[in-house]
């Protein structure tokens, strides 16, 4: 009986250190599981796992399931979650620069926009450290196109049109275009076009096939407006407790999901717009008149974030142009 007492301890002491040893992180995401940043955020959790040994696990929330779109940057900022994908673009209000890449047409294809972040990182990973957080890596969405009810030949086409706005920019191009605002995030975008809430919105081909858009709408024009970043944030102080190991481990996964996730948004960009097409909808090219009601919209758009943005919106737009 002795013995026993001795051996309980040492084996209770061992599952209490084996316990401490192990980190548990929650991350949220506000997209559906299949769509390919929430799988390239799973693979990016399992091979944190793997790489330190167990000792970091990541649990990826998604489709908004801990916290809605426009909450998990103050999730991770206050420690509520340790990590969190968030939308760039949603934080525009905050800080111009944040909203850079939904600017329409400023950087309109994949090698672009991969310039454009390399432009924004460092004024990003200086705001954010300001913030008690770090980037950790950033994935492009396919380029954003119109969906419709209707057919549209010109930006007055859409004037009247119940639209989707899920950010500043997109709220600012119905303004502009006499299209009629309403905010609503991915999750509850079937649901709003179902009950006719939404009658048209911009976004890429993996939203319209994540969100079944041809079950209501009919018509995408490609007008790759522009290519909106997700990006993976961290809480800092989390990150310093970690010790050196996991947090290298955690910089060479993040660095992978990156290389990975762009590669994986050119392939849901062509396999997303397939898909489109085989259950009904009509994806165009935008008519020479849309195309410059939108452009006009752009140049308007611009103007107005520079002046808002001030000297550091000009400085990464230069940079950019460069």
């Amino acid at each position: 009986m002795k013995l026993v007492a001795p051996l309980l301890a040492a084996a209770l002491s061992f599952g209490v250190s084996a316990a401490a040893a192990q980190t548990k992180w929650d991350l949220p995401a506000a997209y559906a599981p299949g769509n390919f940043h929430t799988v390239n955020l799973v693979q990016f959790a399992e091979d944190v796992d793997k790489a330190t040994g167990g000792k970091l696990k990541i649990t990826v929330h998604s489709n908004a399931s801990l916290f809605k779109a426009p909450e998990i940057k103050r999730a991770v900022q206050g420690g509520q979650a340790q990590i969190g994908e968030i939308l760039l673009v949603n934080f525009q209000n905050e800080w111009q620069v944040y909203g850079a890449d939904g600017i329409p047409f400023l950087a309109d294809s994949y090698d672009s926009a991969a310039k454009l972040w390399r432009v924004q990182k460092p004024m990003l990973d200086k705001k954010l450290g300001e913030q008690g957080m770090m980037m950790l890596y950033a994935v492009a969405w396919p380029p954003q196109g119109i969906y419709s009810k209707r057919p549209l030949a010109t930006g007055a086409d859409l004037k009247g049109i119940k639209w989707r706005a899920y950010s500043p920019s997109t709220a600012r191009i119905a303004e502009l275009l006499g299209a009629q605002p309403v905010t609503v995030q991915a999750a509850e975008l079937g649901q709003a076009m179902a009950t006719g809430v939404v009658e048209s919105y911009m976004s890429s081909g993996s939203t319209g096939v994540d969100s079944k858009t041809y079950e209501h709408l009919k018509f995408w024009y490609d007008t790759q407006a522009w290519l909106p970043k997700n990006a993976v944030i961290v809480n800092r102080r989390a990150f310093e407790a970690l010790d050196k190991p996991t947090q290298d481990a955690l910089l060479k996964a993040g660095a992978d999901a990156e290389a990975r996730g762009w590669a994986a948004s050119r392939k849901a960009n062509s396999d997303s717009l397939e898909r489109l097409k085989a259950n009904g909808m009509e994806i165009l090219p935008p008519s020479p008149q849309l195309k410059a009601d939108l452009q006009k919209v752009g140049e308007t758009m611009l103007k107005e974030w520079l002046d808002k943005a001030g000297p550091e919106g000009r400085q990464l737009v230069d940079a950019f142009r460069k």
